[in-house]
C-alpha cells in the first residue's frame, strides 16, 4: 500500500459514516483516527473530511454528472471515496499523488474493477475544475429559507462564510502565561498568530495546526476555544468571590475561562450527561483547575441544587448549531425541521427553571451557537414577556448585532463563529429564590 492510501481510505470510512449512516462527525472523527498513527496521516484525513463535507453538494452533483453509473446506494463507500478525492485536489495537494493514493485507496477497499472508474473522474476534475454553485445548495432547502428569513441582507454572506475553513482560536491560560508573552512564544517558532483587541485572553491563528505543535499546550497553557465562545465570559463578568453556575457546562470551555479569569469564583459545571462529565473533569485537570462538577438536569434543579442561590448563571443552551457549521458541517446532514420544536422547548424550561436559582441583584447569561431568531432573540422575548422580575441588560457592539433581545453575532464576523448573547438582570428587591 502506498504511504499515502490509509488516510484516503479512513476519510472514505468516516466520509460514509457520516454521509450514509447517519453518525456524528466528531463520533466518527474520534473513532477513526486514533487508528492513524502519524500524526500528518490524522490531519490529512480531518482535513479531507471536513473539506469533503463542506462541499459535498457540489461534489456529490460532480459524481452524478460525471459518471455512466453513478454509484448507488449501496455502494456508499465508492462515492465517499470520490468526494475524498474531489476534496484533495481542492486543498490544494499534488494532482498526482492525490490520484495515486486515491486510486491505491479503491484497491486496498477490495474494489480493484472500480480503479479505472475513480481515475477517470478524478482526472477530470483535475482537468476541469468541480462544478460551482450557490453556498446556498449546501444547506437544506428549509434552513435555508429560514436563515433568509431571519437575516435576509446577511444570508448570503452567513451561506458563504459556513462553507469556509476557521481559523485556529486559542485561550490563554493567564493563570500560567500573559497573552503578550505567549504571543510572542508562538512568533519565535515561526507560527503566525495575532491578538484581538476585543477579547482578552484570545489568539487567533489564520492557519490551524495540530494542538500538539503549540507550546505547552499538554501543561494547560492554552485551550482551543473560538473567539465568539471566550466572549460569554465577558457578557457574564461575575463579580470576584461570586457563587457560579455554568448550567450547560460540558465540553467545560467557558468554565475553565471563568476559572482562569477569577480562582476566587465558586463555580459549579452541572451537565446532564455523566460521561460529558468525566470529560470535562479531565479537561479541568489539565488546566490544573479545581471546579466543582456534578451530573444533573438543569431543568430539574431539584434533584441536584442545595438551596443556596448563584450570583450569577450561565446558560450555553442546547441549540440548533447553525452558528457552527463550518466547524460541524454535518449540521447540515444531521439537522431536521422538527428539531426546532423540541430545542426551543427545552431552552424555555432551562430559563424557567434556573431563574428562581438566582440571588436578587444576580445576573443570568443565555447564549447558544444558533442563529435562528427562534432560539435567541424570540426565546428571550417571550422569556421577559413572562417574567416580570427579568430585565434585559446592554451589551456592546462586541458582541455583535443588537436585536432588541440580546446581541447576536453571524459567522465568520471577525473570523469567529456564529453566536448569540443575553445578559439578564435580577433586581436586588426581587424575592428569595424558590424552586417552582
Amino acid at each position: 500500500m502506498s504511504r499515502g492510501a490509509p488516510a484516503r481510505v479512513q476519510a472514505a470510512r468516516i466520509l460514509d459514516a457520516v454521509l450514509h449512516h447517519g453518525r456524528s462527525l466528531k463520533a466518527a472523527l474520534n473513532a477513526t483516527l486514533p487508528t492513524l498513527t502519524d500524526g500528518r496521516d490524522r490531519a490529512l484525513t480531518e482535513a479531507i473530511v471536513l473539506q469533503a463535507l463542506r462541499q459535498q453538494a457540489r461534489y456529490n452533483a460532480a459524481v452524478d454528472g460525471w459518471a455512466a453509473r453513478p454509484p448507488g446506494r449501496r455502494d456508499g463507500l465508492l462515492r465517499a471515496l470520490l468526494l475524498a478525492g474531489f476534496a484533495q485536489l481542492e486543498l490544494g495537494l499534488p494532482a498526482h499523488a492525490v490520484l495515486d493514493a486515491t486510486v491505491e485507496a479503491v484497491r486496498t477497499l477490495g474494489r480493484p474493477h472500480q480503479a479505472g472508474m475513480v481515475n477517470a473522474l478524478l482526472r477530470r476534475a483535475q482537468r476541469e475544475g468541480l462544478p460551482v454553485a450557490s453556498p446556498r445548495a449546501a444547506w437544506p432547502d428549509w434552513l435555508a429559507r429560514q436563515v433568509e428569513q431571519d437575516w435576509p441582507a446577511q444570508a448570503e454572506a452567513v451561506f458563504t462564510a459556513s462553507l469556509m475553513p476557521p481559523p485556529l482560536w486559542l485561550r490563554v491560560n493567564r493563570r500560567m502565561h500573559a497573552r503578550d508573552a505567549y504571543l510572542a512564544g508562538l512568533h519565535q517558532a515561526g507560527i503566525e498568530a495575532h491578538a484581538p483587541s476585543a477579547l482578552a485572553d484570545a489568539i487567533c491563528l489564520p492557519t490551524p495546526l495540530p494542538v500538539t505543535q503549540l507550546p505547552g499546550f499538554a501543561d494547560g497553557a492554552v485551550s482551543v476555544q473560538d473567539g465568539a465562545a471566550q466572549a460569554v465570559a465577558d457578557a457574564l463578568a461575575p463579580a470576584a468571590g461570586a457563587r457560579v453556575l455554568d448550567a450547560c457546562a460540558a465540553p467545560g470551555g467557558k468554565a475553565a475561562h471563568l476559572a482562569e479569569r477569577d480562582p476566587s469564583l465558586r463555580l459549579l459545571a452541572l451537565d446532564i450527561d455523566p460521561r460529558r462529565v468525566q470529560r470535562m473533569q479531565a479537561g479541568f485537570a489539565r488546566l490544573g483547575l479545581d471546579i466543582a462538577t456534578r451530573q444533573g438536569d438543569a431543568t430539574a434543579p431539584a434533584d441536584w441544587w442545595n438551596g443556596v442561590p448563584f450570583d450569577a448563571i450561565l446558560i450555553d443552551a442546547p441549540c440548533s448549531a447553525t452558528g457552527i457549521v463550518r466547524r460541524q458541517p454535518d449540521v447540515l446532514l444531521h439537522r431536521r425541521a422538527t428539531d426546532l420544536t423540541a430545542l426551543t422547548t427545552t431552552q424555555a424550561r432551562l430559563l424557567d427553571a434556573l431563574w428562581p436559582l438566582l440571588a436578587p441583584g444576580g445576573v443570568l447569561v443565555y447564549a447558544t451557537c444558533s442563529i435562528l431568531r427562534a432560539e435567541n432573540a424570540a426565546q428571550i422575548e417571550a422569556f421577559l414577556a413572562r417574567t416580570p422580575d427579568a430585565v434585559l441588560e446592554p451589551l456592546d457592539n462586541r458582541f455583535g448585532h443588537d436585536t432588541g433581545f440580546g446581541h447576536q453575532r453571524l459567522p465568520g464576523a471577525d473570523g469567529m463563529d456564529g453566536f448569540f448573547y443575553a445578559r439578564l438582570g435580577k433586581p436586588a428587591t426581587s424575592s428569595a429564590p424558590c424552586l417552582r
